[in-house]
């Protein structure tokens, strides 16, 4: 029987299958009778209801072949001349499989491409309140002001995606709690059926289906970083009502932090002699908010369904900065007290129907809404000059893709689809200075940004044998972007085209040992705030008669932005013991054309800005490559380190080391890397389960080292070490009921970031503080 399966529910038994052939006249009635729906038993789940694409087995063989591979009751049908068969008949009707759930491991063994999958366990382990802690110790991902990065490349460079559809903007990963989540999928490269805007990888946030039981779920919890502890909470309700099953999550949460920071500058004191000006303070946050994701699902037939998730999300924010100088300077300015506080909402929609046609063939249509919105409001406590600034955005976004898959011959599923997006984002801004208006032209002004993408895409996913099988895919994406505002009219146009192709080989037939090859082609588009042409001056420098400096520039959005492309090869070996651990080393490269960078310059006087600014604008700097080895391994203690763990110790081990080298072409080196690269990251984590008592142990520990950024021949920047180490223990009281206790950041290191240019230079120091928290887990 060959392996193609239209959604691979029965591949741990494709070998096996294979082996039985029956007669060339006997398949197409043999296949087509194999798909054909039979009443289910109560108490079995199906997974095999999908359409196989080659002959089905001989009785006997079938029936054997099953019960020793997947363990679980199988209903045996009969076969035209199968030896003992009262009447023949060319009826073979469907085979159920009821078993056990697949691993983590064995998901991303069987995956079509690279991926790396992480369940319940691993976003329970730590008690995290939000997703982007859960992300920060995931091997290979960091994460930096509140958005995950992978392969050391800055923001933008990762593709977030919701349920397979890239994250609406406004989407807040720090702000949505794992427990409405059902797992998350980190891919090392881009797929034709999904947005090729992944020159990093992709990370899929997989939310909680609606239930097939009653479900009344609840976790509180209590977290304490400084003063006083903080509340969270999740209630999850779920209920199943004929064909149609109902879940609605509600999540309300709060916050309380404070980091201390220092800054210096050289300048001069007030006699005008040469001094290095510097400064000390802090920054203080807090804020509450909650968020919500419902979930309908219609089975409408046994081959229709219609889904229709949504999200809500609502936060308000506050972060006051508080510094006093060491003495009094002429020169720099330095920052000044302010207080800030804003809101942001979001609100998301998507329906989805699927249908299966028949055995072979299949359809998905989806469509979205999305409405995300912000506002801000600044008071700068400048003795001379107080400065209050106010106002908001809108980003919102309609959304309709399709595909139709087809089981084309033995083994190929031919999917073919489009992706279709509109959105348009609007900023306002007011800004007073001494209670006048600032950039009078400007001021209060509304700037918008529009954004067409039309995608059309075809891919095969090739079963070429049991140990070998492929994934081509060709993506063609055209992008339209306009920018309008106060003196600002620009269109934009460009079209990607991103070929695909995934190879992977099982050394091992089983699948214990294989290889996976991938050559890609992804991009990056510009932001919709990149593209927007307001002119910001510097907070320091508020009058637009004035100068500023170059560490000071202002800020200007650029309309002519044209997308990053990236060429990609990516090549891994992956080992995965029995016990369920793994072992996997792995290689990528990327060239990337069109590099966006920002870049300082010194800009003339012009009718809005009467006297020479710096000014920073994103640009299409230059050319750039990246290299990096992916190491990463995890399991048994026992079978990791057989001579000095017992095989029933209850001590799984984890570890990775990831080293990342890159060139921007325009600036001379060393150290012209790409902005935000560190030369390597690593983490090493255990939990351990005490056999005397139900308590579950662990902690995680990843460091990353200090390093220099060249980002043009006159401006570097200089990151220091980081550090973070997480514990937790989790006590199961009973199979519905479980307490857990952490502490996040244990032994925080002073971060320091000093910027150069010339002669001149800042440097900022700030350290953080541990989080405390107290979560329990109800199952009501």
């Amino acid at each position: 029987m060959n392996d193609c399966l239209f959604d691979r529910g029965l591949a741990p038994v494709r070998p096996f299958l294979a082996a039985a052939r029956l007669p060339a006249a006997v398949r197409p009635v043999a296949a087509q009778a194999a798909m054909r729906p039979v009443a289910a038993q109560a108490a079995m789940r199906p997974v095999a209801a999908h359409a196989f694409c080659t002959p089905a087995l001989l009785a006997a063989l079938g029936v054997l072949v099953l019960a020793t591979t997947a363990a679980p009751r199988v209903q045996a049908q009969e076969i035209p001349g199968a030896p003992g068969a009262e009447a023949p008949s060319r009826r073979l009707d469907r085979v159920e499989i009821a078993g056990r759930p697949q691993s983590d491991t064995d998901l991303r063994r069987r995956a079509a491409v690279a991926k790396q999958i992480y369940g319940r366990d691993e976003l329970d382990k730590f008690g995290d309140t939000n997703v982007a802690d859960v992300l920060k110790r995931l091997p290979g991902v960091s994460v930096a002001d509140g958005s995950p990065r992978m392969r050391g490349l800055g923001s933008g460079y990762t593709l977030i995606l919701i349920n397979g559809d890239p994250a609406p903007p406004g989407f807040k990963l720090d702000q949505l709690d794992p427990s409405q989540v059902e797992r998350i999928e980190v891919t090392k490269g881009p797929t034709a059926d999904q947005s090729a805007q992944a020159v990093a990888g992709a990370i899929n946030i997989i939310l909680k289906e609606a239930p097939r039981v009653s479900q009344r779920d609840l976790r509180v919890g209590m977290n304490y970083n400084i003063e006083h502890p903080v509340p969270n909470a999740t209630f999850t309700f779920g209920e199943k009502v004929g064909p149609v099953s109902l879940s609605l999550p509600l999540s309300g949460f709060q916050w309380l932090a404070r980091s201390t920071l220092d800054a210096s500058r050289p300048g001069t004191d007030a006699n005008d002699q040469p001094v290095v000006a510097s400064q000390h303070g802090y920054q203080y946050n807090h804020g509450h908010g909650f968020n919500s994701a419902p979930r309908v699902n219609w089975r409408i037939s046994d081959d229709q369904s219609l889904s229709l998730q949504g999200f809500a999300q609502k936060g308000w924010w506050t972060t006051d900065i508080r510094t006093t100088p060491d003495a009094v300077y002429k020169t720099p300015r330095l920052d000044q007290n302010s207080d800030n506080d804003g809101t942001w909402q979001m609100l998301r929609g998507n329906l989805q129907w699927n249908n299966r046609f028949s055995e072979t063939q299949k359809m998905e249509l989806k469509a979205g809404i999305q409405d995300a919105r912000a506002t801000f409001n600044n008071h700068t406590e400048d003795p001379l000059l107080p400065i209050d600034a106010m106002g908001g955005s809108q980003d919102r976004s309609y959304t309709q893709a399709g595909k139709l898959s087809q089981l084309v011959g033995d083994d190929h599923t031919v999917t073919v689809g489009w992706d279709l997006e509109w959105r348009r984002r609007t900023e306002s801004r007011t800004t007073l200075v001494n209670g006048q208006p600032q950039l009078a032209v400007l001021n209060g002004e509304a700037f918008n940004a529009r954004i067409q993408r039309q995608a059309f895409f075809i891919q095969d996913d090739w079963e070429i044998s049991p140990q070998w099988s492929t994934y081509l895919g060709l993506r063609q994406e055209r992008i339209v972007s306009t920018s309008q505002g106060v003196g600002v009219q620009a269109r934009n146009v460009s079209s990607v085209l991103t070929p695909l192709w995934h190879l992977n080989y099982k050394i091992d037939p089983k699948g214990k040992d294989m290889i996976r090859g991938s050559l890609t082609r992804s991009y990056k588009a510009p932001e919709l705030t990149q593209l927007m042409g307001r002119y910001t001056l510097n907070s320091k420098y508020q009058v637009e008669t004035g100068t500023n400096d170059e560490l000071s520039p202002d800020r200007v959005g650029n309309p002519a932005l044209k997308p990053e492309l990236a060429t990609g090869l990516d090549v891994a070996y992956e080992h995965y013991l029995s016990g369920g651990g793994l072992f996997s080393l792995g290689f990528f490269h990327r060239h990337i054309s069109n590099l966006i960078r920002n870049v300082t310059t010194l800009d003339p006087a012009t009718a809005l800005v009467p006297v020479p600014r710096y000014v920073l604008r994103p640009t299409n700097f230059s050319s750039a490559q990246t290299s990096g080895v992916e190491l990463e391994l995890k399991g048994r203690a026992g079978e990791l380190l057989p001579a000095v763990f017992s095989p029933k110790t209850a001590l799984n081990l984890r570890s990775a080391l990831s080293l990342y080298r890159s060139k921007v072409k325009a600036v001379n080196g060393p150290d012209n890397r790409l902005d935000q690269q560190q030369p390597w990251m690593g983490s090493l984590g255990f939990d351990y389960r005490l056999s005397s008592l139900p308590l579950l142990t662990g902690a995680s520990l990843s460091f990353t080292p200090g390093y220099v950024t060249r980002q043009t021949d006159r401006q570097t920047l200089e990151s220091s070490r980081a550090r973070q180490l997480d514990v937790f223990a989790q006590w199961t009281f009973s199979p519905r009921t479980s307490l857990r206790v952490s502490a996040n950041n244990l032994a925080p290191l002073r971060t320091q970031a000093l910027t150069t240019i010339g002669s001149d230079y800042a440097d900022v120091e700030r350290r953080t503080r541990t989080a405390l928290g107290v979560t329990l887990d109800m199952k009501l």
